[in-house]
């Protein structure tokens, strides 16, 4: 027998649970941060759903689950590190301390770069990159405190490729991909998992251009091995995997959800 495999050990699929746990997820009214939030509500988790719109729908789906849920409002775009860090202590007096933060929010927005305005740069490493890193040493200065936590960002395939007419947001992704790692170096051995998630082409409204072009729409999917455009359930099961003692020696790793995209 290995370790851990006698009698009264927690089995395997146990590790995968959520239980207990605080959750703080961002950009949760719809699309792929409403489903990061139900699955780590139905894994065990408390979740508090920070959201420049209404996010009710998201918070009825949570609380259908059995777990507790509160609605924070900020808008990524304007906020300071003064409101996010802010964000984390509502946090932590309406559900708990935060054990586990998700960055999901993001926008982009498409154009050539060399006719890219200046504004459009600013707006999206606002939201993409600075709003991530604030939040992230902000919920991560109580998890090192603690010595244990769980920080999940959502990159991209754009992490890992150039893309085209979006020059910001693939600025963005990659650095974000960059920050996990330089954080995982300075946390890991502090009890703290920093990691992302790299989506591929998902039907969510980032992609909606996209979806609605036929021709662009046909030739994505032919290029993806698994023969479909992914939907907000195929991530998932990747964030809670990261978010719980099932992935506590994963440190620094920017995981693809592609079904394949970046192999062919």
């Amino acid at each position: 027998m290995g370790p851990g495999a006698g009698h009264g050990a927690p089995g395997v699929l146990d590790r995968f649970r959520l239980d207990g746990r605080v959750a703080l997820v961002t950009g949760t009214s719809r699309g792929l941060g409403q489903g990061i939030a139900v699955a780590l509500a139905q894994a065990g988790a408390d979740v508090a759903l920070l959201d420049r719109s209404d996010a009710s729908r998201t918070a009825d789906l949570v609380r259908a689950t059995g777990r507790r849920c509160l609605e924070l409002r900020a808008d990524l775009a304007t906020a300071t590190p003064a409101d996010l860090a802010a964000a984390v202590e509502a946090t932590s007096r309406g559900l708990g301390p935060v054990d586990i933060l998700v960055n999901n929010a993001g926008l982009i927005r498409r154009s050539p770069a060399a006719e890219y305005a200046a504004a459009d740069w600013a707006a999206v490493l606002r939201v993409d990159l600075d709003a991530v890193f604030h939040l992230t040493q902000a919920a991560g200065r109580h998890m090192l405190a603690r010595g244990s936590g769980s920080i999940i960002t959502v990159a991209s395939m754009l992490s890992f490729q150039g893309g085209v007419r979006v020059p910001a947001y693939t600025a963005a992704k990659h650095a974000v991909a960059g920050l996990t790692k330089a954080l995982a170096n300075e946390w890991a051995g502090r009890g703290v998992n920093v990691n992302a998630v790299a989506p591929g082409y998902l039907a969510t409204d980032n992609t909606a251009p996209l979806r609605a072009d036929a021709a662009r729409s046909r030739s994505i999917a032919e290029r993806i091995p698994a023969g479909r455009w992914g939907t907000p359930a195929d991530l998932q099961g990747a964030v809670v995997f990261l978010a719980s003692p099932a992935a506590a020696y994963v440190h620094g790793v920017v995981l693809p959800v592609d079904g394949g995209w970046l192999v062919r």
